[in-house]
């Protein structure tokens, strides 16, 4: 009944599939990873390829030392209870093995890069000494793997040129598949998507595949992986599980529909957190599509009254919910403004935009950035009321001066000011003429997946494991639940559990 077999079988080309096939190749199993796309890489090619991993390797070198217990107290304040303490535990205690055992190959390093937890005012939060990053690549050692290696949000989207060094995401998956090209045991194979997996006896023994040639059995004698991202792109599932904000407001790719979460579904997996995403605001843009936008360095949000409603300058999951919990009260309509003046022009002042900019008469045309020569003109321009916003100007302009911001806290917190040299993001708003551009609602993903145990093995509706079926990343039941306590942490748990799946699938009775 089988096409063909192997030992191992991965879902998913991102971060958790690269580390999982890698993991499984190295410890002697033969291995097959399927990418439904016609590239590999998934969300994680067009990130910042950070893994918030305290006391990792990469950090000892760049002279960061502290005690674990420091970061897991940290940890677990901000995600509480709402999930599992071992699988909490699990995260933090294997972070920096994946890095140690990753290491040992010379094709993969990473690197220091400093940047401060999101919840500085939980205990034992730090300003940048547990994120790290892959060390940069030269584009050239990849030669013909280039090609299939998904590009940047700038080079597919906009059309930009390939880089000649890779970084962040790039350099990941970059990275991986150049170790992977030297393992004989690891296959790697584009447009092949999952159609569904294949449960005998109550053990996952396989799955149907699609390709070029129809649909092919693979047989997986010691289990399944299944890290191929979520359902963000997928409208229906988004609003079957009540997923706030658009598919067109998300950072994956299209290949990202949740195909695998429901095939495991079928098969009687049990799944959690289905209503929930990594968010940020997202800027608008004349595509119609809404695009995750952090380092709001002056201007202001307001809700459909002209009112302030949020600290602009939070961390971008924190304020996604400041968004979503806006809407919900019937304060924000999708879209709703961020208001700035003409101090650096036009272009609004903003530190990182993840993918260029464009035209600004695009914008102008489509009718996403309004301007005016008043306050009032402003407000009649963008529908909200005039004296009302005129007075969240006055109050926000009495902040700037004073460099404080009590209604909010822009400001309180190290994140507010990582782009602004440390100073406080408060700049008044005063010189004519006034600007207006929209936002919705962004994700990088949503986080809502498998129930899985600390092993990353699939658990059904009773909390049994369903044998030979295992999932990471966000396929996976997001470990830090309603929170994201730093970046780095979706591409860290991700990589975490692909990495203990493989390692229990090296010693998992053949099937």
């Amino acid at each position: 009944m089988w096409d063909e077999q192997c030992d191992v079988l991965v879902i998913g080309s991102g971060a958790g599939g690269m580390t999982g096939a890698y993991t499984a190749g190295r410890e002697g199993l033969s291995t097959i990873l399927v990418e439904s796309s016609d590239r590999f890489g998934g969300t994680t090619a067009y990130s910042g390829g950070g893994m918030w991993f305290p006391c990792s390797a990469a950090l000892k070198r760049a002279g960061v030392h502290e005690e674990l217990a420091d970061a897991a107290e940290y940890y677990k304040e901000v995600v509480g209870t709402r999930t599992s303490p071992v699988l909490q535990d699990q995260y933090l205690t294997t972070g920096r093995k994946v890095i140690d055992y990753l290491e040992k190959d010379s094709d993969l390093f990473f690197v220091i890069y400093p940047w401060a937890d999101y919840y500085e005012r939980a205990a034992k939060s730090s300003r940048g000494n547990r994120h790290i990053v892959p060390a940069p690549l030269n584009a050239a050692i990849l030669g013909d793997l280039r090609a299939k290696l998904r590009p940047t949000l700038a080079e597919e989207r906009e059309g930009e040129p390939l880089a000649d060094e890779l970084v962040g995401g790039q350099a990941l998956i970059g990275r991986f598949l150049v170790a992977l090209s030297k393992l004989d045991r690891v296959d790697l194979r584009l447009n092949t998507p999952l159609v569904e997996l294949i449960r005998e006896d109550g053990r996952v023994t396989g799955a149907v595949v699609g390709g070029k040639d129809g649909p092919r059995r693979i047989r997986a004698r010691r289990g399944v992986l299944v890290a191929a991202g979520g359902f963000e792109r997928n409208a229906e599932m988004r609003a079957r599980y009540g997923v706030p904000g658009h598919a067109t407001g998300a950072m994956a790719p299209p290949s990202n529909t949740g195909v695998p979460i429901e095939g495991a579904i079928a098969i009687g997996a049990d799944t959690d957190l289905m209503d929930q995403g990594w968010w940020s605001p997202g800027l608008m843009r004349p595509n119609g599509r809404s695009t995750f936008t952090i380092g709001f360095n002056a201007g202001i949000f307001v809700d459909a009254q002209g009112q302030r409603f949020m600290n602009e300058s939070a961390p971008y999951d924190r304020a996604g919910r400041d968004i979503i919990a806006a809407m919900a009260a019937g304060k924000v309509n999708i879209p709703f403004w961020f208001v700035y003046d003409d101090s650096t022009g036009p272009m609004p002042p903003i530190a990182n935009f993840t993918q260029p900019f464009g035209n600004l008469q695009d914008y102008i045309d489509s009718a996403i950035l309004r301007s005016a020569d008043t306050l009032p003109e402003l407000a009649e321009a963008i529908g909200v009321p005039a004296e009302v916003l005129n007075r969240t100007v006055e109050r926000f302009n009495g902040f700037a001066a004073e460099g404080i911001d009590p209604d909010f806290g822009r400001g309180d917190e190290y994140y507010d000011r990582q782009f602004t040299d440390d100073r406080p993001p408060l700049v008044a708003l005063s010189k004519a003429p006034f600007h207006a551009i929209a936002f919705g609602l962004s994700d990088l993903g949503t986080k809502g997946g498998l129930r899985t145990d600390e092993l990353a093995h699939v658990l059904d509706g009773a909390g049994q494991v369903i044998p030979g079926l295992y999932a990471a990343g966000n396929s996976m039941a997001a470990v830090s639940g309603e929170t994201y306590p730093g970046g780095g942490i979706p591409i860290g748990s991700s990589m975490v559990f692909s990495f203990l799946a493989a390692m229990d699938m090296a010693t998992a009775p053949v099937a």
